[in-house]
């Protein structure tokens, strides 16, 4: 079996970003028997994460690992044990290849080695501060509200980064989601291993996947990012170290 390696952006940077959902890719060996028009919905991957995660760690001189597997084979935002974490469905459409996956083996190959390279870059260099980039849907196909916000944090037990975010979201007039579109203290499973169980201070950003579906978005998208983060990392940095 060969294990799948994400993508790692070196950077000088205290900064850590993290893409669990960038890559719509299905590895040779998995049959997810779904329609390529379904690998370029949500569903499959985090429409324009990946594009606004790459130019965040240029701009930042931040590490970054990103996924280059899509959800829809291993939900790498998930706990091993997760029901969701091999999907049969989502957002209303089947994924019948998924039924009788080898569990195990899709955790050895690529859920392991992906939380194993994020662990690696903690322990090679502690970040002051790790951001998670994700996309949502203004709607979800299955039903459900309008989802108007332009960014959602997200967050946990540790809301250090996060109120530091918002506010700096809210100065902008940005429509901002405390913990929407959903709440990271139901989902927040990459964040809670890797930084909020060492005290590294975190949040998850949740960009509209509408905002971000086109170079022009991306741009202008990643730049208001950008002053959201180094607004964040220097406020972190002036309230002192996170805990250990």
């Amino acid at each position: 079996m060969t294990v799948e390696i994400p993508e790692i952006i070196a950077g000088g940077g205290d900064m850590l970003l993290l893409c669990d959902h960038a890559s719509n890719r299905v590895p040779p060996g998995v049959d997810l028997g779904v329609s390529e028009a379904i690998l370029n919905k949500h569903v499959a991957i985090d429409i324009g994460a990946a594009a606004v995660t790459r130019r965040l760690a240029a701009a930042l001189d931040a590490r970054a690992v990103l996924a280059t597997v899509s959800r829809l084979v291993i939900d790498l935002h998930r706990e091993a044990d997760h029901a969701g974490l091999i999907p049969i469905v989502s957002d209303g459409h089947p994924v019948p290849g998924n039924r009788e996956a080898d569990r195990d083996g899709r955790i050895a190959r690529f859920h392991d080695p992906y939380h194993a390279a994020v662990a690696a870059q903690i322990a090679q260099r502690r970040p002051a501060f790790i951001a998670a980039i994700h996309s949502f849907t203004p709607k979800l196909e299955s039903g459900g509200d309008e989802r108007p916000w332009q960014v959602g944090i997200l967050y946990n037990q540790d809301d250090r980064a996060a109120r530091i975010a918002l506010g700096a979201l809210e100065r902008r007039e940005i429509v901002a989601g405390d913990n929407q579109p959903y709440s990271g203290k139901l989902l927040n499973a990459t964040l809670n291993r890797h930084a909020e169980a060492a005290g590294i201070a975190c949040m998850s950003i949740e960009i509209r996947n509408d905002l971000i579906s086109d170079d022009a978005g991306v741009a202008h998208w990643s730049g208001v990012i950008e002053e959201i983060l180094t607004e964040t990392g220097n406020s972190l940095a002036s309230q002192g170290p996170s805990a250990t």
